[in-house]
């Protein structure tokens, strides 16, 4: 077994059309590699660097901006422009970074007991969440629409769905009775899922109000690692890796969707209802207080039904054996207690499965979306070696800056006396009646956050990515 490090996130963008784009980030003790998958049969390395030992290089999407943390500054973020071969500016935060989040309006850094909100056009810090339970994997997760979760309980499995675009709360769930061991948006941003430390249950709820929409049942072993969870580009599937020999992908029935959407105002109505005639019919409430007849419908078979295992059995178990899913279709590995980090796509026009293994090899299985079972491998690709036909480009930075207790932001433009292989040395050969340094460091900044590609029909709508005025960054 070769020891290749760590796969970051596979991100999925939107190119040619409607096309999906693949993007994989690697990071190794060597530095970090970038990759995209234009077929089953074919993965092309777009970016290598020789830098350091990177912990976390997060690309956004498609576009040239990388969120890059070393090993040896793990307090401090690098935000690169990878195809001009230069960082563009570096942030230091009071303790050691544990996970970057982004999206085409925010970039999110999560510390064990803070996170910091910038806007990712010019990079101001926006908003701060401090003094929060400790977060030691750096758990958080970020949507399109610019929803974060994270947990906020170290004694059970609450988390608070926090609202970036407009810096508020929105709401906060107990998803599980366990701590939160991973979490994840669907690409639309309607639904969250969740799994705890147990790992046994997968959950899926409404962002909207919170409401669950599904509960899955990965399998019985207790205290089972979950490695990835993520949803299908589709919001129809949840794929969740662990660290067993089995990937469980599961179906999400959109009328469930559509029920939990409605739950929370017909529960109101309902409680409405229930308080005004409390007064009169005491007696006939009591009548009906069992929970398991309630759960049942009234009927009377599967009303008899429960309240016979409820004699033997505690309500809660009643109630996880009538609604807990199983998996819609599986993956049978080779090998278990390696990590994978897993996602379905749009390869070719076939729904695929790619799994990333941090054996340093990409697997790409079949899926059949009509019938789910069992998915075939169908093609490997070994990443553990440089691929033919690419171009290396090393990123050079500052030097480094010591460390403070508070928020320290470096911007390379600013020296006057701008030092070989800094981001201000390649400006430097610009004419003085062109550039203004901070007006250029915007610039380049907005340039990485676009897109490679121009597309006739809007895939995002203006009011959630509006214009970008041009900032100065004092």
């Amino acid at each position: 077994m070769i020891a290749w490090g760590s796969f970051s996130k596979t991100n999925l963008d939107i190119s040619n059309g409607f096309d999906w784009l693949r993007s994989l980030s690697v990071v190794s003790r060597t530095g970090y590699r970038l990759f995209s998958l234009a077929s089953v049969d074919r993965v092309d390395e777009i970016f290598c660097s020789h830098d350091e030992d990177t912990k976390i290089a997060e690309r956004l999407f498609s576009s040239s901006l990388v969120a890059v943390v070393t090993a040896s500054e793990p307090n401090k973020l690098k935000v690169c422009h990878f195809k001009k071969g230069a960082e563009i500016c570096n942030y230091g935060y009071p303790s050691e970074i544990l996970s970057v989040k982004l999206n085409r309006s925010r970039l999110v850094v999560c510390l064990v007991d803070s996170i910091y909100i910038h806007n990712i056009r010019d990079m101001r810090l926006l908003h701060s969440i401090k003094n929060m339970a400790p977060n030691p994997a750096g758990l958080c997760t970020l949507s399109l629409l610019s929803h974060l979760a994270y947990p906020v309980s170290t004694e059970c499995g609450e988390l608070q769905i926090f609202d970036a675009a407009n810096q508020m709360r929105r709401l906060k769930l107990k998803a599980h009775d366990s701590p939160l061991s991973a979490l994840n948006f669907s690409y639309n941003g309607v639904l969250l899922a969740t799994a705890s430390e147990k790992g046994t249950v997968i959950r899926v709820f409404c962002v909207k109000n919170g409401q669950k929409v599904h509960e899955f049942r990965r399998g019985v072993k207790r205290h089972v690692s979950i490695g990835s969870l993520n949803f299908s580009t589709c919001a129809s599937f949840v794929v969740a890796s662990s660290n067993t020999e089995t990937v469980h992908i599961f179906r999400i029935d959109p009328k469930a969707i559509e029920q939990a959407e409605r739950r929370q105002s017909i529960a109101v109505d309902a409680a409405a209802a229930n308080n005004a005639s409390s007064s009169s019919d005491d007696d006939e409430s009591n009548a009906g207080s069992d929970p398991a007849a309630a759960a049942a419908g009234g009927g009377w078979g599967m009303g008899f039904l429960a309240k016979a295992v409820t004699s033997y059995l505690p309500t809660n178990v009643v109630t996880d054996v009538f609604t807990q899913d199983r998996a819609y279709a599986t993956i049978q590995l080779a090998e278990a207690g390696l990590r994978y980090e897993c996602v379905m796509a749009k390869l070719e026009k076939e729904t695929r499965l790619l799994l990333a293994c941090e054996d340093g090899f990409l697997y790409i299985y079949s899926f059949e979306d009509s019938k789910g079972g069992e998915c075939k491998l169908i093609r490997a690709h070994d990443l553990r070696t440089p691929l033919h036909g690419i171009t290396e480009v090393d990123i050079v930075g500052n030097e480094n800056d010591e460390n403070t207790n508070s928020l320290n932001v470096t911007n390379m433009t600013k020296s006057m006396l701008p030092a070989p292989g800094t981001y201000a040395g390649v400006l430097k050969g610009r004419p003085a009646d062109r550039m203004s340094a901070d007006s250029d460091w915007c610039h380049d900044l907005r340039e990485a956050v676009e897109y490679p590609v121009k597309v006739t029909v809007p895939i995002y709508d203006e009011m959630q990515f509006p214009p970008v005025t041009p900032i100065t960054v004092e």
